[in-house]
Formats: C-alpha cells, sequence, structure tokens
C-alpha cells in the first residue's frame, strides 16, 4: 500500500528498503540511478528481547545505523510474517479481506488487513501488517509503502517463470515457518505457509504437498530459498527423498551488488525489492 509523496525537484535518487519481523529486521539502500544496493546491514531480536517493545528495538536499531535515518526518495516497508493469503483478482472484494484469511490465520474483528495487488497476474496478497511497525515508522518517515514480503517473492518467482512448462516448486525458509510455491509458467498453483522446527517437519509437508499436486519426487524440480545452504541438514533431507534439488541461482541478482551468494539467497526478497 502506498502513502508516497515526493517533490521531484528534491530527489536524492535513493531508495530504502526495510524488512520487519517480530524477531529483527534487515534493510538496505539502493542506488536508483545505477539501480544498486549500496548497503545492508541485518539486526537480530535476541531470545531476552521479548520483554522489550518491538518500538523501542526498532529505535534502537534507528540510533545504531545512521543509514536508517537518512533521505530517501523512497522508503518501502515489508512485513514478513504468515499472516497472509493470495486470492485470485476476479474473487477478490476489498469489504471482506478477513474472510479470506480466516481458513489459515486466526482473525479478530479488531484485526487490520491490508493488500497488495500483483496486477501482471490478477492476484491480490491479503495481509495482516504489523500496525504498530507501521506506527512507528510513519513517526519517523512521514509517509512510506508498505507490502508483504511474500508479494514481492510470488511476483519474481511469477516472472521467472515465464516460457517454463513443467511444474517447479519453490521453499523459501524464514526462521520458524516457510512458505511453499509451485508455479507453472507465470501461472500460481499453490502458496501455502508452515511452522516447522526440524528437518522432518519440512520434508513432511513438501512431501504432502507435492502428492496432493500429483507431483513425481523422482520428477519434478524443489528449488531452495532464503536462509538455507548445501550444508544444511534441510537440504540434505531434500535432497534424500526428491531427485532434483537446487539452490537458487542469485547470479542474476548479484550483478547490482557486491554482496556473496549465501547472502543474495537469504535476503532474496529484500534485494528484489
Amino acid at each position: 500500500m502506498s502513502t508516497q509523496n515526493t517533490n521531484i525537484t528534491e530527489k536524492k535518487y535513493k531508495k530504502l528498503s526495510i524488512q520487519v519481523s517480530l524477531t529483527g529486521l534487515s534493510f538496505c539502500c539502493f542506488d536508483t540511478l545505477n539501480n544498486t544496493i549500496t548497503s545492508f546491514n541485518e539486526v537480530q531480536f535476541d531470545s531476552f528481547h521479548k520483554a522489550i517493545k518491538i518500538e523501542d528495538l526498532f529505535l534502537n536499531a534507528f540510533r545504531d545505523y545512521p543509514e536508517l535515518t537518512e533521505e530517501y526518495d523512497d522508503v518501502l516497508v515489508l512485513h514478513n510474517n504468515n499472516l497472509s493469503t493470495f486470492v485470485p483478482a476476479p474473487l477478490f472484494d476489498e469489504n471482506f479481506m478477513g474472510s479470506y484469511l480466516q481458513y489459515n490465520t486466526k482473525v479478530f474483528e479488531t484485526d487490520f488487513f491490508a493488500f497488495d495487488e500483483i496486477s501482471n497476474y490478477q492476484i491480490n496478497s491479503v495481509y495482516i501488517p504489523y500496525v504498530n511497525m507501521n506506527n512507528f515508522f510513519i513517526d519517523q518517515f512521514g509517509t512510506f509503502d508498505y507490502k508483504h514480503a511474500n508479494s514481492v517473492l510470488l511476483s519474481t518467482i511469477l516472472d521467472a517463470s515465464k516460457n517454463n512448462d513443467e511444474k517447479k516448486m519453490t521453499v523459501h525458509f524464514h526462521q520458524g515457518h516457510f512458505e511453499i510455491i509451485v508455479i507453472q509458467n507465470q501461472k500460481l498453483l499453490l502458496f501455502n505457509s508452515f511452522d516447522y522446527e526440524t528437518p522432518e517437519d519440512f520434508i513432511y509437508y513438501v512431501l504432502f504437498t507435492a502428492e496432493q499436486l500429483n507431483l513425481n519426487p523422482e520428477k519434478f524440480y524443489l528449488e531452495l530459498i532464503g536462509d538455507i545452504s548445501s550444508e544444511n541438514e534441510f537440504y540434505k533431507i531434500a535432497y534424500k527423498y526428491i531427485r532434483n534439488v537446487s539452490l537458487i541461482d542469485v547470479e542474476a541478482l548479484r550483478w547490482n551488488n557486491y554482496f556473496s551468494e549465501t547472502e543474495n539467497r537469504k535476503h532474496f526478497i529484500l534485494f528484489n525489492s
């Protein structure tokens, strides 16, 4: 959603993207003239911070990282949680956003709902943003745009699937939950989010999803994104049960930054924002 108002005579040709969750935040600064990422940082909240208000943790980050207090033409906040779903545009009614979420998320009358239009694909992302975080950013920036992280993830994966008629399953790892996306030539076949603790949790949901969509583990392609590497236990168990497993190729993304393959894979959403 957008609340942006920029005077072109004062353009800085700089954009700030911030991805927020209950466990921390990450941010990167873009040079919009050269389409490059000039800086990046990640802030993890330790478990003992649970007794501290999230706004105070964010305030500490703004104090410690001066990039967050510079002037930007555009500021984008990405909400990273599993309180979201996708709805085909022809079936979407803005007056009933809570009803779309009630099948996979516990919703309350007091919840605030938002949506992102993924207009190229006639899909709307419906989600519950962190209202207290948005209020904090209003105090810091005045105006800014915000989206759900999954909106960026889905649109990027759909773009990359053009002219590929093979069904591909993509899994994006976050701390504590992961998303399974199944795409075929820019068509979304499935998107779901799962909580996990162990590699066995992960492979159960992957194989169950494959079974529901009649995907043969000997034939379909599984692509892994996010906080994962080939040495990771989750990768190893996937390789044990599925023939075609790979980490996402981020070489095209790396051309506009100097960060490692691992960092580009982990922060795939942020760097594509």
